[in-house]
């Protein structure tokens, strides 16, 4: 009788496990449409919630923000001063504060006066030539038409729905004032204290950043959070050169124009350019107001300067500066201004375009690039 094989049957649930291991994907329809609602309801959920997370700590994050762009120009300065000077960070950093502080405390030492009488003569020449347009405007049908359309705050007759006097109204008024001015005080401050901790011990705060992401994610968003800092520090130095060179060109023209308060109109300028082209306005429509005061000669001239200025910057130092800092649509710019602006009022404003460009350069960073064929 031929021997009988014998078999072990345990290696079976094995290859049976192994097999289950290499089954086909579910294809049932119902489970990926399920899948699909589930990524989309997902994706909406985030998203509202970043909404929502805007909306309501607005002003929170822009404070947050200035200080993250304050401590990258500080970090940046210090770094710089390393590699000319060889000290260690935290000195390099202290010496970096020392000489701003000291720049500062000169120019208000050797300039604060004069600078701080032309801003009073400037506001006391505005308001007068604000009464004469004014004035001007209320002896045409068009004139008078405008002004009944325009509120008070600006200079019209509309007024509001209350019916409180005079009085209630000039102490409503100053209490706003005040509480504003101790608001945007606070704020600075906090923004300065904040901006100084940021670049005493930047790795800290960044490391404490990167913990919020998977373990995965970190790699990415380490480069990612690298080249945020590098096209802020690049945005800042490029619009502190044009600011500069804004501010120099208007004061020299305005004075050889015969404009008063040259050097304050000048500083205002310079200044307002930090918000790109809605700057261009705010700085010129006190210039130009002056220049009529003066005559319309003057004031045609200064329009033609401030034109001439603008034209300049924008085909001669923009293309320059943005060769070796950071290269944003003339569009996005105007929108990212108009969104930021409607959401968080004038912070939103000021600080739109850094936060712009470094969006557009995170992004850039983090999706591939368009193959010639998708492109339109």
């Amino acid at each position: 009788m031929p021997p009988i094989a014998v078999t072990d049957s345990k290696p079976a649930p094995q290859a049976e496990k192994r097999d289950s291991r290499h089954e086909a994907p579910v294809t049932d329809p119902r489970a990926v449409q399920l899948g699909r609602i589930h990524a989309l309801l997902q994706r909406t959920i985030l998203l509202t919630t970043g909404i929502l997370s805007i909306w309501l700590l607005g002003p929170v994050l822009m404070v947050v923000f200035a200080a993250t762009l304050l401590a990258v120009i500080l970090h940046n300065l210090a770094v710089l001063a390393q590699r000319w000077i060889r000290l260690p960070y935290w000195l390099a950093l202290t010496l970096v504060v020392v000489i701003l502080l000291a720049a500062f405390a000169g120019l208000i030492w050797s300039s604060g006066p004069t600078i701080a009488e032309q801003a009073t003569r400037l506001r006391i020449a505005l308001t007068t030539q604000a009464y004469t347009v004014r004035a001007q405007l209320g002896t045409s049908e068009i004139g008078r038409t405008l002004l009944d359309h325009l509120p008070q705050t600006l200079g019209g007759n509309q007024t509001g729905g209350g019916g409180d006097g005079m009085g209630s109204r000039i102490a409503g008024s100053m209490t706003g004032v005040l509480s504003s001015a101790f608001g945007a005080v606070g704020t600075l401050a906090v923004i300065l204290i904040a901006g100084l901790y940021f670049a005493l011990s930047p790795a800290l705060y960044a490391n404490g950043l990167l913990r919020l992401f998977p373990t995965a994610l970190r790699p990415t968003a380490r480069k990612l959070l690298l080249v945020a800092g590098r096209t802020l520090w690049a945005w800042t130095a490029g619009q502190a050169l044009d600011m500069f060179v804004v501010g120099m060109l208007s004061a020299i023209g305005l004075w050889f124009i015969g404009v008063p308060l040259a050097l304050a109109l000048g500083v205002v300028a310079g200044l307002a350019n930090f918000i790109p082209y809605i700057g261009a306005f705010i700085g010129a429509i006190p210039a130009i107001l002056l220049g009529l005061s003066v005559g319309t000669r003057e004031g045609l001239l200064v329009l033609a300067l401030y034109t001439a200025i603008q034209f300049f910057e924008g085909n001669v130092m923009a293309p320059l500066i943005q060769r070796h800092a950071v290269k944003m649509p003339p569009g996005v710019t105007i929108l990212s201004q108009t969104v930021f602006g409607t959401i968080l009022g004038l912070p939103g404003l000021i600080l739109a375009s850094p936060l712009t460009a470094a969006l557009l350069a995170v992004m850039d960073k983090a999706t591939p690039p368009l193959d010639e064929s998708d492109r339109v």
